[in-house]
């Protein structure tokens, strides 16, 4: 059933609450634990019983990080790490161009530096060398360096990884692993399918994290001390979970809460200075990590130089820290442009191609590799199916996908690769790469849908919106809002709760920017409250409500406080409106 009635929102939705049982398991809470109903809401829908309610609020790293040597090869991995630092080996660090890679590598770079060691930094150009690992880029840097630590990359580098004669080698992923490993010292990453994949929720920058943990341990056990405090790195670790769209459930969810505290701190020079070039003005959220922050760091590996992001997280000089964050910041302003152009081009290729296919797709002469995986993310969003998108020159794409949830687009394309319809490709469910000769682009695309037909993408239907619950207007609380975000953090795996808002007025509506609408609604007896809807002229949503003409609104969205001058108050992340009857 569906809830206040609304089948057909204005953006073609139906609305879903959640469910009987959930409710009366949000009561029983209520009840047991004294919490306020719509925490009790967002609690059960986590799943999370009455008795564990409080202790799932206040998490505690200590209680849900898993033991490091729970990994295949830790214990390895840390000992030739340790081993390198003790005799004072030459060391790379060798990192993908984006987020996780940057902050996989900063962690190191860090660590090694409060241990009085300098370690070279490499990240292959996206356009010249690729993703991952290269036979040139190892060979090279074998001949220099008596230990390579490929981070967030390397699982399935058999070539280059064989390339590093006279080098050892650890690889600290999380990636889809192959039947194969490269021969190495350590293979970390539990996404191997020799693995569980009960930490397959891991980021690189958690699982190199989780690495230091073990050396740590290690070290202690040899009388040489703890090393390095590794809870002030958590604000590297959090950025890279939220940018790299990890579940935060689990342990990461506890390494995220953290992060962001020590991110508020303000004591790592880089990121205190991409805070300061993107205007955050308010306490670090995952919003920041995942919309500001990320982006920025990213921006050198789409468009500009790779390592820019990693160096900028890494250094310890706050002039330095500031010219590249604002060169960053630039960057991110040229991608942007570059985005919109494809983005354009992409959509529409993909319209005219179809929408309800398991697969959304498009490709493009000359479109820019470092934008076609934000541009994918778009087509999923409109499509509410996985998506594909790739740049082609001189015969050859390059590309990247995204899928939605319950599909796994990782898995297809590392099977199209092995099929041979693919020169190359992996990744994870959510997120994948491909290269793909552009005679085979139509054959392997087609064979991508077939078989993300066999997990059920081709039947998928316009997404519906689930909300945990309804409120009114004066109950829209700070103190609300507050104790609904101990809940958190929000984001991957762990969806921010939404609400519903029935029956409203529209006090006032403002059109800001070109495609943004400012909201004062009401209750009509007293209640009222401010609301933003981001990208509502992109749909219905905007030209409907601004043109109201006094009608009445069921309203769903996500609440959050808004700073402004000083003063805060509540307000509502518009997502989705209904007339009321």
């Amino acid at each position: 059933m569906s809830f206040l009635g609304v089948e057909n929102s204005l953006t073609g939705r139906r609305w879903l609450g959640l469910g009987i049982d959930l409710e009366r398991a949000a009561e029983h809470m209520a009840q047991q634990t004294g919490l306020p109903m719509p925490l009790c809401q967002v609690l059960a829908r986590r799943g999370v019983p009455p008795h564990e309610a409080l202790g799932f609020l206040s998490p505690h790293l200590k209680d849900l990080l898993p033991d490091p040597r729970r990994m295949k090869d830790m214990e390895q991995a840390a000992a030739r790490f340790l081993d390198a630092v003790e005799t004072r080996q030459r060391i790379a660090i060798f990192a993908d161009y984006d987020v996780d890679g940057g902050s996989s590598a900063a962690l190191l770079l860090v660590w090694l530096r409060a241990m009085g060691l300098q370690a070279t930094l490499y990240i292959p150009d996206r356009i010249d060398e690729g993703y991952g690992p290269n036979d040139a880029a190892m060979a090279g840097l074998a001949q220099a360096h008596d230990l390579i630590v490929c981070v967030d990359c390397g699982t399935l580098s058999h070539g280059p990884i064989a390339a590093a004669k006279g080098a050892d080698v650890i690889v600290l992923d999380h990636h889809l692993g192959g039947e194969t490993l490269p021969d190495c010292v350590a293979v970390v990453n539990p996404n191997r399918q020799d693995e569980d994949g009960e930490l397959g929720y891991f980021c690189a920058a958690g699982v190199v994290f989780l690495m230091l943990v073990e050396v740590r341990r290690q070290a202690r056990e040899k009388g040489l001390g703890t090393g390095p405090d590794l809870m002030s790195l958590l604000d590297l670790v959090a950025l890279a979970t939220v940018a790299d769209v990890a579940p935060l459930i689990g342990a990461n969810r506890a390494l995220v809460r953290q992060g962001l505290k020590v991110l508020g701190a303000r004591q790592r020079p880089g990121l205190v200075a991409l805070a300061d070039v993107s205007r955050m003005d308010a306490a670090p959220s995952t919003y920041h990590l995942g919309f500001l922050l990320g982006p920025r760091v990213n921006a050198g590996g789409r468009i500009g130089k790779a390592d820019l992001g990693a160096r900028l997280l890494a250094t310890e000089n706050p002039h330095e820290a500031a010219a590249l964050a604002e060169r960053l910041d630039q960057l991110n302003t040229e991608r942007r442009d570059i985005e919109n152009a494809v983005r354009a081009a992409a959509m529409e290729q993909a319209e005219a191609r179809g929408f309800d296919a398991p697969l959304v797709w498009a490709a493009g002469e000359g479109w820019h590799p470092g934008v076609v995986g934000i541009v994918a993310s778009r087509l999923k969003e409109a499509a509410g199916r996985p998506a594909v998108v790739i740049g082609l020159h001189d015969g050859e794409g390059k590309g990247s996908g995204r899928s939605v949830s319950g599909i796994d687009l990782g898995v297809v394309i590392q099977r199209a690769a092995a099929e041979g319809l693919l020169i190359k490709g992996g990744g994870h469910k959510m997120a994948a790469g491909l290269t793909v000769a552009e005679d085979k682009l139509e054959a392997a695309m087609q064979r991508l849908s077939d078989l993300l037909a066999k997990q059920g993408a081709g039947s998928l239907g316009p997404a519906d919106l689930k909300l945990d619950g309804m409120l009114m207007p004066g109950a829209a609380s700070i103190d609300l809002i507050e104790q609904i975000e101990q809940a958190g953090p929000f984001g991957a795996g762990a969806a921010a709760p939404r609400y519903g808002f029935p029956d409203l007025a529209i006090r006032f509506a403002k059109r800001i920017g070109e495609t943004h609408l400012k909201l004062s609604l009401t209750d009509g007896v007293g209640g009222n409250l401010d609301a933003i809807c981001f990208g509502a002229f992109d749909t219905a949503l905007g030209p409907r409500l601004l043109e109201h003409g006094g009608a009445r609104f069921h309203f769903a969205g996500r609440l959050e406080i808004n700073s402004w001058g000083g003063r805060q108050s509540p307000q509502l992340r518009l997502e989705d409106a209904a007339e009321a009857s």
